[in-house]
């Protein structure tokens, strides 16, 4: 059997710097579907064949990224709300439902768990320090990768793969969850109490994380793991 093909979304063309005209997508997403076992597939925004790219698929990673579009959950305009890129945006929120409807193995990271929750009709917290101050940090200063304890149910999916329920992941946010979308579970939370990782109730494999497993997967055996149930869970898909 040939290995499985997970789409990669990437950065849109809207890139910060100079990554302006660039789809580009940082390397450890890609490291840490070959190290599983899977073909990685990059996916940038604006196709026009859509349908015909998504039909290649056996699993999907939505990536992290600048922010959503307030609009597209009814939320507000925020000072501190950047890089909104409405071609990205659209793009993925059609790959989410699609893959909603697909029963596609899908995983989602920072941004992209965000974006799963606005795709299916959820909302964001524009700031996250507005809500919840800055008692934990969940990202340093210049947007640098800080870790911090994560809670996990001990009943949930995300604690099975992971293999522990209080990890202490890399993380670089300043958006969460604020009303999860109806059918997503909230199975992990921050000290703070912020949201942390979602799972979709009825769906055979649906997980995000609020943190950045990519960013430490190569050394650290949890994170890695979202990558390899991912691919796993891709496999069994091709077998049914």
């Amino acid at each position: 059997m040939s290995a499985p093909r997970i789409g990669i979304t990437t950065y849109g063309r809207k890139g910060p710097g100079n990554l302006e005209g660039r789809y580009n997508v940082p390397a450890k997403y890609v490291d840490a579907v070959r190290r599983a076992g899977g073909l990685p597939l990059l996916l940038p925004p604006g196709e026009p064949r859509a349908e015909e790219v998504f039909a290649l698929l056996d699993g999907l990673i939505l990536t992290g990224g600048p922010d959503v579009e307030p609009a597209r959950y009814g939320g507000k305009a925020h000072k501190q709300v950047y890089g909104v890129d409405p071609e990205r945006d659209t793009t993925e929120i059609e790959l989410v439902q699609s893959a909603v409807r697909a029963a596609l193995p899908t995983l989602g990271i920072c941004r992209g768990c965000q974006v799963i929750n606005v795709a299916l009709g959820g909302t964001l917290i524009e700031h996250l320090p507005d809500v919840v101050g800055e008692d934990v940090l969940h990202r340093g200063p210049e947007r640098e990768y800080v870790p911090h304890l994560v809670h996990v149910d001990p009943r949930s999916r995300l604690a099975r793969i992971l293999g522990t329920h209080d990890p202490s992941p890399a993380s670089s946010h300043h958006q969460s969850i604020r009303k999860p979308a109806e059918g997503l579970a909230i199975v992990a939370r921050a000290p703070d109490g912020t949201f942390e990782g979602v799972e979709l109730r009825g769906h055979p494999w649906l997980v995000a994380v609020q943190w950045h497993p990519e960013h430490t997967a190569a050394e650290d055996a949890p994170q890695q793991r979202l990558f390899d149930q991912l691919v796993a869970a891709a496999i069994e898909l091709r077998k049914a």
